[in-house]
């Protein structure tokens, strides 16, 4: 490999530059260079070549425009979250929603990557579930596994509420689980949906953890993994949209498999629907898809 040119930059620009260095390994102790540390500085696209050519081994990118909602299709997160996805399967995933302009793919987050290949510059946008489907992980892991996804290329994140700490009443904690993983999501430019698990909540607590995501920074409250035992229902869903306002993204998933359903939570006031039987949908056909 042949040496690295110079890179021409102003005292000015690396001031900056050294001044975002220096203010993030405070934030993060003196340590935080002795183990590796993650710099992150926004670049031009310029920039991102010449970081690339100096030897960064990862750039973040994740310039994505919310869909309009123009249609059916474009309130879907096309889903797969089972276990058994094949790679094959992924692809299809990503060809099914290219072809019918769906808002997003919805994916586990090892298959982020490959599915930001595949639908770049294609208007569909990658979304990846986290601390996905109990919500139990530790808030340091979910964060961590937030950017990880981010930096693969996902545009949006549903991340688990920590359901077991909201349950026992301590609602500062769950509140807090949330907040680390949307500062993440919007220190990249990602947005954060937090699945509520609706099923395994009383109204009250249904109404307690829309407030605490709003609080806590999150663009979106979510009903359901579609692994607990139910699935988003109208009547939660304007619970939710009560709760939270006009303004924040409220997304049903679990058990949407046709249209009427789909039109219905819609009408209930979801702005974002996450289904595997997408297609089914909007062709107004029955569809029997799985998470």
């Amino acid at each position: 490999m042949s040496p690295a040119q110079p890179v021409s930059i102003t005292p000015a620009e690396l001031e900056d530059l050294l001044t975002e260095v220096a203010r993030q390994i405070l934030e993060r102790g003196p340590n935080a260079l002795k183990t590796g540390a993650l710099i992150e500085v926004e670049l031009s696209e310029e920039g991102v070549r010449e970081s690339v050519d100096l030897g960064a081994c990862r750039v973040g990118s994740c310039g994505c425009t919310p869909p309009a909602l123009t249609g059916l299709a474009s309130y879907i997160d096309h889903t797969l979250l089972k276990p058994e996805a094949t790679l094959a399967e992924i692809d299809q995933l990503c060809a099914e929603a290219m072809a019918n302009h769906f808002a997003s793919v919805c994916v586990n987050s090892s298959h982020v990557r490959r599915c930001a290949e595949i639908l770049s510059n294609s208007g569909v946008l990658v979304c990846s579930v986290i601390g996905f489907p109990l919500g139990a992980a530790s808030s340091e892991v979910k964060a961590y596994e937030a950017r990880r996804a981010i930096e693969d290329g996902a545009c949006e994140i549903d991340m688990v509420l920590a359901i077991g700490l909201l349950k026992s009443g301590q609602v500062e904690r769950a509140e807090a689980d949330i907040a680390l993983v949307a500062k993440t999501c919007h220190s990249l430019g990602a947005r954060l949906k937090v699945i509520l698990e609706t099923c395994l909540l009383t109204d009250a607590e249904k109404v307690s953890a829309c407030k605490i995501a709003k609080r806590a920074g999150a663009d979106f409250v979510k009903t359901s993994t579609g692994f607990s035992k139910g699935g988003a229902t109208a009547a939660d869903i304007q619970l939710m949209r009560e709760t939270v306002g006009p303004v924040m993204g409220v997304k049903a998933s679990g058990g949407v498999r046709d249209q009427a359903t789909a039109k219905a939570l819609i009408g209930a006031g979801a702005t974002r629907l996450g289904a595997s039987a997408s297609v089914a949908i909007v062709k107004g056909t029955a569809g029997a898809g799985t998470y």
